[in-house]
């Protein structure tokens, strides 16, 4: 198991999706995985200090772990499957250790709210992780901006291309354009 801690939450810019991004505790790798709105908001909110008037989800959950008596000892990102990663809650109850189902998400989400370490397989590390001197830059912050899949540009088959011929009045209305005089009515 890897120890990781929650180095930024990101909106997507293009199409906002949210995501979180975990750092290894011991070396420069990163674990990137697409998140939920509002599990990005209550990550977000509990590392910020941001109080609420009623409880969220994981504050719920939160409260009934630790009213039953229990204590969550960490969480554990196990598995990746078809591009979908599995977590587990660690719960120590009565003196037994009891392992919950959970997404990665919810589980960080109530991971920063109970202060228990974050952990990652070794195995869903060396499949998803990236460092930052092969697929992971860093903003001026020197925080990790998520890798971009390159997309090959499609190729230009002969029905897309452009018959300039017909845009032979748009060429001549462009020629008698006098763009000098933009500058002159500033």
């Amino acid at each position: 198991m890897i120890e990781v801690e929650v180095n930024s939450v990101r909106v997507s810019l293009t199409n906002q999706q949210r995501m979180v991004v975990l750092k290894d505790m011991h070396a420069e790798r990163y674990l990137p995985i697409w998140i939920g709105q509002f599990e990005a908001e209550a990550i977000t909110m509990q590392l910020q200090e941001v109080e609420q008037k009623r409880p969220l989800t994981h504050d719920l959950l939160k409260s009934t772990i630790l009213a039953m008596g229990g204590t969550v000892r960490h969480i554990l990102i196990n598995d990746l499957r078809n591009d979908i990663f599995y977590a587990r809650l660690v719960i120590e109850l009565g003196g037994r250790l009891i392992e919950v189902d959970s997404r990665p998400s919810d589980a960080i989400a109530l991971a920063v709210r109970v202060k228990c370490p974050i952990f990652v397989s070794e195995a869903v590390m060396d499949k998803s992780a990236v460092e930052p001197e092969d697929d992971l830059t860093l903003d001026e912050d020197n925080e990790p901006t998520p890798p971009r899949a390159a997309k090959p540009l499609p190729e230009t088959s002969e029905a897309d291309k452009v018959d300039t011929s017909k845009l032979s009045a748009f060429a001549d209305f462009l020629d008698t354009l006098d763009l000098d005089d933009l500058d002159k009515d500033s």
